[in-house]
C-alpha cells in the first residue's frame, strides 16, 4: 500500500484515463496526448507515470489502484478502489495524503515535493536538463511532515502548478 486512508480530499479530478498497471499515491503527469475541448470522455487525455519527468507537467495525485484483471473470472475490488485498466482514475489536485512514494533524501515539514521517477515525490528537484532547470513544471505541493517509522509522510498537494 503506498497510500494510506489518513488525508483530507478539496479537489478531484475524473476527466483522465490511465492506461497502465499502478499503485496509487503516485504523481501522474500528462500522457503524450491529449483531448480537445472539455476531453471529459476523450480516451486520448491520458495520465501516465514517467520515468523521465523533465518537460512533463504533474496533473494530479493518483487516488486509485489500476488492476488488469480477467473480469470474467473476478470483480474489481471496491474496497480497495480499484479501477480496470484504460478505465477513469480519480486524481487527487488540492489536499494533503499520507504516502510512502517518496525518493532521495527524508524530507522534513516544510520542505517542496516534487515529482521524481515513476510518480514518486521528493523533497529536491532530482531532475535538471536545459528546458527547465528549475524545477517549476515540478513542483507539486509541500511536505507537512517528516517520514515516520514506517517510511510514510504527509505532503500537501496543490495542483495545477502556476509556478511556471
Amino acid at each position: 500500500m503506498a497510500l494510506k486512508t489518513d488525508r483530507s480530499v478539496l479537489e478531484t479530478d475524473i476527466s483522465f484515463f490511465m492506461n497502465e498497471v499502478a499503485t496509487r499515491g503516485g504523481v501522474v503527469v500528462h500522457g503524450t496526448t491529449g483531448g480537445s475541448g472539455a476531453a471529459l470522455d476523450q480516451g486520448a487525455a491520458l495520465a501516465t507515470y514517467t520515468n523521465a519527468p523533465s518537460g512533463k507537467v504533474p496533473i494530479g495525485l493518483l487516488l486509485n489502484d489500476m488492476v488488469n484483471l480477467d473480469l470474467t473470472r473476478q470483480h474489481l475490488n471496491q474496497h480497495k478502489d480499484e479501477v480496470q485498466k484504460g478505465g477513469k482514475v480519480t486524481l487527487l489536485r488540492k489536499g494533503w495524503v499520507v504516502t510512502n512514494n517518496l525518493q532521495g533524501a527524508s524530507p522534513a515539514a516544510g520542505d517542496p515535493a516534487y515529482v521524481a521517477h515513476s510518480g514518486n515525490l521528493s523533497k529536491t528537484n532530482l531532475i535538471t536538463d536545459n528546458t527547465d532547470s528549475t524545477g517549476a513544471r515540478r513542483l507539486v505541493g509541500r511536505f507537512i511532515s517528516g517520514v515516520d517509522e514506517d517510511g510514510y509522510a504527509k505532503v500537501y498537494i496543490d495542483l495545477p502548478n502556476t509556478n511556471l
